[in-house]
């Protein structure tokens, strides 16, 4: 248990709270934007790998399905645009609760989702070549996007400080 949470759980949180302050820094959103964010993208590259690779029937039923997929990330960022784009102390601490929490009662479901995303490429095998590209996506959507939310989720969030953009803003510096 101790290896595995020394050099694959904690590299990964390591990476998503690397994520997460290179988010906030360099583009200066909120940290919680970053998740349905990259969903967004995944599902884009996979709405353009299903225009490359099926046709008719097969990518009307693939762009549906991306399109579903694609709601609750739409509505999370439209919904986190409507309220003040201010990251402050209290946010983070309450992000930071939050994140701790998580980290400490989820390492269990964390783990499953890792060993599921490692195995489920490779149950993609099937003789109509439709099916086999639609799981294929679908299996490349789960590896790419649920251990990201997972991990980003329990993730330790970026400090606001003085040199970020958000704060200078909510104070009037910016």
């Amino acid at each position: 248990m101790e290896w595995i949470n020394s050099y694959i759980d904690r590299p990964l949180l390591d990476g998503a709270a690397s994520g997460l302050r290179a988010w906030h820094i360099r583009f200066g959103q909120h940290p919680e934007r970053l998740e349905p964010t990259w969903h967004l993208a995944v599902l884009s590259l996979l709405l353009i790998a299903a225009a490359h690779f099926l046709h008719d029937s097969g990518f009307v039923l693939c762009a549906s399905a991306l399109a579903m997929l694609a709601l609750p990330s739409v509505w999370k960022l439209v919904s986190s645009f409507r309220v003040a784009n201010i990251y402050s102390r209290r946010e983070y601490a309450l992000h930071r609760t939050r994140a701790f929490t998580k980290r400490e009662a989820e390492w269990s479901v964390r783990m499953t989702v890792l060993f599921v995303s490692a195995s489920l490429p490779f149950f993609a095998g099937t003789a109509d070549p439709t099916g086999m590209f639609f799981l294929l996506g679908a299996s490349l959507w789960f590896v790419l996007t649920v251990p990201a939310k997972f991990y980003l989720q329990a993730a330790e969030p970026p400090e606001p400080d003085e040199d970020d953009r958000l704060f200078q803003r909510a104070v009037g510096f910016g």
